[in-house]
């Protein structure tokens, strides 16, 4: 099956994102003053500060004993190598070193978070572990064995994941069991959302993902230019997801940054703008919000409670030929050109089998794929075909020439309304996670850390 019929997996949401406390509430709490005055806390730190002895902030040794437990070295190099995987190895030497810092704060956090799974004899046994592991080969379309191998071949290893899989399976069964069932979301907060997403059908809400990074008035410099090149490794490429997982202090970072759907209205002042003007996969920032800065992505756009047409299931079937290795453009030219003379003849789903079979291009077929799953430059031609009709050709010398025939498609119903039981999964959802960091933020606060 060719590469655009593959399944994409997206990060699993609620379909509607509800609100952004999370963000507001975090801002909220890390906005120092902007005239100079230290704010009032408990630790009457004076306003002018005196620091003795050399302090070197920015180094960091490789590796750490955290609570007795050590981690390598080799640890940190084979995480570290999987986000250069996810970011085609195109990071500078310089850029390299801040991941590896951030990967070697994303381990200790994991060791305490499986430290304290241990402590409450919460048990991850090696067989789901391996089942999980088994799971992500699958995606990568490698078994087991080949993806160890595939791993191995890139400086990582098939124990790196699997212990970051464990540590998942740990923290999830910790706050199953410590914060979960103590989360009380009421009908009244569910109704009222309700009402107010009801009263805004039809206007636009936006898919978004955000890397948020703290700062003072003090360090705000050195965090903007932080963002800054994270913003050029993103546009170079870059994994947004990955930068998201290993650099955003939001609770949204455990699943890449996404922020779910929302509207420009539910966003601070200074995001609501960007998210309106963004086209689909373009990012905006830094933006400076209170208490740090903000990177947004747009990864969708759709109207409140209104059926999208990419929506619609597609039944689809696909011709290709393939250009042998070494053709030259000169070459592919006439193979072109009489595979859209041949292919303009199909006149239904029916006969393109027997068009197929005199160009000898190879038939694919998928009953079930989304409109919005396919590339985007394909989604508006798809939308504005009949059935029975085709694309125009399309394709490189490296993948051939291809068509699209469309044999039936079933358009998206209105849904009845939002969806009561998500919204309150999505409630729920949102304030495991900001206790589930104050949890941890307590874990790091107790811990004995030794670098190395």
């Amino acid at each position: 099956m060719m590469a655009f019929f593959a399944d994409r997996k997206r990060i699993a949401r609620a379909g509607l994102v509800l609100s952004t406390a999370i963000l507001a509430g975090m801002a909220t709490a890390q906005t120092v003053p902007d005239n100079g005055e230290v704010p009032n806390t408990t630790l009457n730190v004076p306003s002018n500060v005196q620091l003795f002895g050399k302090a070197e902030p920015n180094v960091y040794r490789a590796t750490a004993r955290v609570n007795g437990e050590v981690i390598t070295a080799t640890d940190v190099d084979q995480r570290l190598a999987l986000v250069l995987l996810a970011n085609d190895g195109k990071l500078s030497p310089e850029e390299r070193e801040r991941v590896r810092v951030q990967v070697l704060r994303n381990l200790i956090d994991e060791t305490l978070q499986i430290q304290e799974a241990k402590a409450a004899e919460v048990e991850v046994k090696p067989e789901e572990v391996n089942q999980r592991y088994a799971l992500i080969s699958q995606n990568f379309k490698r078994t087991p064995a080949q993806m160890s191998q595939y791993l191995k071949e890139h400086g990582s290893s098939d124990r790196s994941i699997k212990r970051q899989i464990e540590g998942e399976l740990a923290w999830q069964r910790v706050l199953g069991r410590k914060i979960t069932p103590f989360v009380n979301v009421g009908q009244e907060e569910v109704q009222s959302i309700i009402d107010r997403l009801n009263a805004a059908k039809g206007t636009a809400e936006y898919r978004l993902g955000e890397i948020y990074l703290s700062g003072t008035p003090e360090t705000m410099p050195q965090t903007a230019e932080n963002a800054r090149k994270i913003i050029e490794q993103l546009r170079q490429g870059g994994s947004f997801a990955a930068y998201a997982r290993q650099f955003s202090e939001a609770s949204t970072a455990a699943v890449g940054g996404d922020l779910g759907w929302i509207r420009a209205e539910q966003l601070p002042t200074q995001l609501a703008e960007p998210a309106r003007e963004l086209k689909v996969g373009q990012v905006a920032g830094p933006i400076e919000v209170p208490g740090g800065v903000s990177i947004l992505v747009k990864v969708d756009e759709r109207q409140v409670l209104t059926a999208d047409p990419r929506d619609a299931v597609l039944s689809l079937k696909q011709l290709a030929v393939s250009f042998p290795a070494g053709t030259t453009q000169a070459q592919a030219t006439p193979i072109v050109e009489r595979f859209a003379e041949q292919t303009r003849a199909i006149n239904g789903c029916g006969t393109a089998e027997g068009v197929a079979q005199k160009l000898g291009a190879e038939v694919v077929q998928n009953d079930n794929i989304r409109v919005r799953d396919l590339p985007a430059q394909l989604q508006g031609v798809i939308l504005n075909l009949q059935i029975g009709q085709t694309t125009q050709p399309f394709g490189s010398l490296e993948d051939g020439i291809r068509v699209l025939v469309l044999c039936g498609r079933d358009d998206p119903n209105v849904g009845s309304g939002p969806n009561p039981d998500a919204i309150m999964a999505q409630l729920e959802e949102e304030r495991i996670n900001r206790r589930a960091q104050r949890y941890l933020r307590d874990l790091r606060r107790d811990a004995v850390v030794d670098y190395q």
